[in-house]
């Protein structure tokens, strides 16, 4: 019998992650917003594509996501995309957990344009999508969690890459972990 693999890596109490839920209390919708839509896409995505290069509907999520933040699209849009599109691509994939997760992340990455917390939802299932990308399902609980702390290391640098100082409008998040 398969070993039954964990949906989402990472733990809500590590110091890297205490550490970026305060940079994210910093920032701006937009910035947050921005940030995770661009991560998503550029060190997500791509774990999903290269198993599914023909299904674009993670991709579309992300798109429909920075769209909305444009004024090119209204919120209905977005989530129906977000929700019965990427989602669903998710639901498809009990079988390959790395592309479930990546879905997942690219997901939680897109929805960020409604509910800024789930923000911590890209580190949750980008980490799952990151480790059973590099070592599959058969990885130690050390080997996991040493791929969480490098995947929120990777978030807080590309946030703190484009982090503003003195943010003026830093957004109001509310945090149910």
């Amino acid at each position: 019998m398969a070993k039954k693999h964990r949906k989402m890596l990472g733990d809500v109490n590590a110091p890297g992650v205490q550490a970026l839920i305060q940079l994210i209390n910093t920032q701006s919708k937009g910035t947050i917003c921005k940030w995770c839509i661009d991560y998503a896409e550029t060190h997500i995505l791509p774990i999903f594509e290269k198993r599914y290069p023909n299904d674009d509907r993670p991709r579309k999520a992300l798109n429909a996501a920075r769209d909305y933040l444009d004024g090119k699209v209204k919120f209905p849009i977005v989530k129906d995309i977000i929700l019965n599109q990427c989602h669903a691509a998710a639901r498809e994939l009990d079988s390959d957990p790395a592309s479930q997760a990546a879905a997942r992340a690219c997901g939680q990455g897109a929805s960020v344009v409604h509910t800024l917390s789930h923000s911590l939802g890209l580190y949750f299932y980008g980490s799952a999508a990151v480790a059973y990308d590099r070592i599959g399902t058969g990885g130690t609980a050390e080997e996991y969690d040493e791929i969480a702390r490098e995947v929120c290391a990777d978030l807080t640098a590309a946030l703190q890459a484009v982090s503003i100082v003195d943010e003026p409008n830093p957004a109001k998040i509310k945090w149910h972990c």
